[in-house]
């Protein structure tokens, strides 16, 4: 990339002087966060009817994917029917998460749920390299009941178990996944940022249209090298 749109040079002293603003703000982000964050701790919770899902090995309970932890998080994968690819926006968030070993010292668990059938699901799981579990809530309402119909968006739900009762305590979608995401925490660090149009940046810094910069899913799956 070429461009003639640079930030203004300032001796070192100035430099200091607009880090140390821009650090109050972001301190203040962390302190909202964290008050967010109790906000969410204090949550109500809805009791869930029974469901049984489709993985691997056949079907299992809703209660049984916990795997015997008391709390799971959910992303439900956006799944189109007949598509080699699906959600590149889905698949690309996913593909993040290679490791997830450490929630166990938090006894919970994270998979993925999507509308497919389960063997297309798990024939494009090995397709694009993504290391999480999958089930399908192809035959079951619990992806409708928990806002991510067939043909709907993407969303995380989060659910505690208590015995083979199951409550639902969380959910976003949107861009309220973002702070699950590294990948927008370090392109947002960048002096250009995203370089998405919708984007507040100094005149003629680098923009263009939404999603143009996000990589297709068979790009994503290049990077792993399964194509």
């Amino acid at each position: 990339m070429t461009t003639k749109a640079l930030p203004p040079v300032v001796d070192t002293e100035t430099w200091q002087r607009h880090l140390d603003e821009l650090r109050a703000r972001e301190k203040a982000a962390t302190r909202e966060l964290d008050a967010i964050a109790a906000q969410r701790r204090r949550m109500p919770m809805v009791k869930l009817p029974e469901y049984t899902l489709e993985g691997e090995e056949g079907p299992v309970t809703l209660a049984e994917i916990f795997d015997g932890r008391p709390q799971l998080i959910v992303y439900n994968h956006m799944w189109f029917p007949g598509e080699t690819w699906q959600c590149p926006g889905c698949t690309g968030f996913t593909s993040q998460f290679t490791r997830l070993e450490f929630l166990e010292a938090y006894d919970a668990r994270f998979v993925i749920v999507t509308q497919g059938p389960i063997d297309e699901a798990l024939a494009y799981k090995n397709r694009v390299g993504n290391k999480m579990t999958w089930y399908s809530t192809a035959n079951s309402p619990f992806g409708t009941d928990v806002g991510a119909p067939p043909g709907g968006g993407f969303a995380v739900n989060v659910f505690l178990r208590d015995g083979d009762t199951v409550y639902r305590t969380w959910h976003t979608n949107g861009r309220g996944t973002e702070q699950l995401s590294h990948s927008f925490a370090l392109i947002d660090l960048l002096p250009y940022g995203r370089q998405e149009e919708w984007q507040d940046s100094p005149k003629d810094w680098p923009q263009s249209p939404t999603y143009t910069r996000w990589p297709d899913s068979k790009t994503i799956a290049t990077h792993y090298g399964l194509t």
